[in-house]
């Protein structure tokens, strides 16, 4: 595969889990405009806490490229839940019940499950020509 392409990947896997880690900051930390209107946390032990943490830890390690394909399966699926639980009740469209971009993040680490880290992550460097054998059978290395 062309480097063009890996690199492209890599940015990808880079850059949308660096936008979930916002949120997670928000959640866990009260960074970032925090989560309510004081800008403060959301309690650990709770559906938020729990959302922060998948957001905040989970996410960057896709973001580095460990564990790639498990981890972005949770992200994954944490971003259909928070599309069904706070934006499809608001309406059917995602442009209508503002849920854009939880759809898009849900597809997109779906897409990194399948793909795994690809040539420029972790989980290359420490499992080498396994993950480079899974990801040319994909054809993303």
């Amino acid at each position: 595969m062309p480097l063009y392409q890996r690199v492209v990947y890599t940015a990808l896997r880079v850059i949308a889990p660096f936008i979930i880690m916002q949120h997670g900051a928000q959640k866990l930390l009260g960074l970032l405009g925090g989560m309510g209107p004081h800008g403060d946390s959301a309690p650990f032990m709770s559906l938020m806490g729990l959302a922060g943490i998948i957001e905040f830890v989970v996410a960057s390690l896709v973001l580095v490229g460990l564990f790639t394909r498990p981890a972005a399966f949770v992200v994954s699926g944490e971003m259909a839940t928070a599309y069904f639980k706070q934006h499809a009740p608001q309406g059917f469209w995602p442009i209508h019940n503002h849920g854009e971009l939880a759809v898009v993040l849900c597809f997109t680490f779906l897409l990194f499950a399948a793909f795994g880290g690809g040539a420029y992550s972790l989980d290359a460097l420490i499992f080498g020509a396994q993950a480079e054998r899974t990801a040319d059978a994909l054809h993303i290395v």
